[in-house]
């Protein structure tokens, strides 16, 4: 059967290629060149805008009609103001959309040299990410530097796009530039891209886009689990995870990394299962946090589920709704890890 969309992935891969470049150019000389202030976030947002700008300009110029769904706004980069962070997010932009033609591009996109957009331009792309989300139609999600601390630290984070069709994930791809390109053979660097269309499986390629492989997630047995969670514990409960370990048995210690480069872990059996539990009341999961890491979870032969083992709901608006948690796994391994999600969730609390 042919790929409906396949121009859609294509594409997709090719804004994220470009915005991993975007991101490792902002880390190389916003980062590890500059004196920061302890707790001082400028460099990751000038990337934040500078990639969501990017990769919402191509998705404009193939694809006009389609909505997006992003996560930042320009308003405060329109005041005066904000004119020194929007010149660097006007430069870094630029930069990115006309740097050369690279394997899959096409000019028609607005990329390659003499594409650059004037400011106002830049910005526009930037608010072209306001689209409310819902249960209907098409659109795209764009999170443009997935993993903030990851990135500051120089470890894991990701450039995350997925395309949703009438509230399902019909494409992903994550684009990790810190993922080692092999675990079992660190020499060949870091950095990949993973992708997946439904229905059409799943694939880890180079971050210049080819020599694609086939991603399966490997079978695994209980008491070789290993967790998959984040480094901090601000929204996913660690505690939690413990227990269920724990009530499983399992004796690994988790494998912590920030981001949506879990997902794509988990797809090459860097770990069995990915938890993310929610830690208090109020806090609503983003649609663009788990879109492209749902499509290709389950394109590579796993189940993502919430803790009540129903499907992540993408039609709700911006958000997933009632946090309800996240559980991927394997198709083998997802009922007992589920089963010991709910067996945790149901005993009774600790008094304080």
């Amino acid at each position: 059967m042919s790929n409906p969309y396949a121009h859609e992935e294509r594409v997709a891969i090719a804004a994220v290629r470009r915005a991993c470049g975007l991101t490792s150019s902002v880390f190389e000389t916003l980062i590890k060149n500059e004196t920061l202030t302890k707790g001082d976030k400028s460099p990751v947002t000038v990337g934040d805008f500078a990639a969501q700008a990017l990769i919402s300009t191509i998705l404009h110029n193939v694809l006009p009609e389609d909505p997006i769904v992003g996560e930042e706004d320009a308003s405060d980069l329109r005041v005066e103001s904000g004119k020194e962070m929007r010149d660097r997010i006007v430069g870094l932009a630029n930069d990115a959309l006309k740097a050369p033609l690279a394997a899959g591009d096409e000019a028609a996109w607005g990329v390659g040299p003499g594409k650059e957009l004037t400011a106002d331009g830049i910005l526009d792309a930037i608010d072209r990410g306001n689209h409310p989300g819902g249960p209907t139609g098409r659109m795209w999600t764009i999170d443009p530097i997935d993993g903030t601390k990851g990135f500051l630290r120089g470890e894991q984070y990701a450039v995350c796009l997925s395309l949703i069709v009438d509230a399902k994930v019909q494409v992903g791809v994550i684009g990790c530039p810190n993922l080692l390109i092999d675990p079992s053979q660190p020499e060949r660097g870091k950095g990949a891209i993973f992708s997946a269309v439904r229905g059409h499986g799943a694939r880890q390629l180079t971050l210049e886009g080819t020599d694609p492989i086939t991603l399966r997630i490997p079978p695994t047995a209980v008491e070789n689990l290993k967790f998959l969670e984040s480094v901090e514990a601000a929204h996913s409960s660690h505690s939690f995870n413990d227990r269920v370990t724990e009530v499983l048995g399992v004796k690994a210690a988790p494998v912590r990394m920030d981001s949506q480069a879990k997902y794509a872990a988990l797809c090459r059996g860097e770990g069995g299962s990915y938890l993310r539990m929610p830690t208090g009341v109020g806090y609503r999961e983003k649609i663009w946090d788990h879109a492209p890491g749902e499509v290709l979870v389950v394109e590579a032969g796993g189940v993502v589920t919430d803790s009540r083992g129903q499907a992540l709901n993408f039609g709700l608006g911006r958000t997933l709704g009632e946090n309800f948690g996240v559980i991927a796994a394997g198709k083998d391994i997802h009922p007992q890890v589920l089963a010991a999600v709910q067996a945790v969730q149901a005993e009774p609390k600790a008094k304080v």
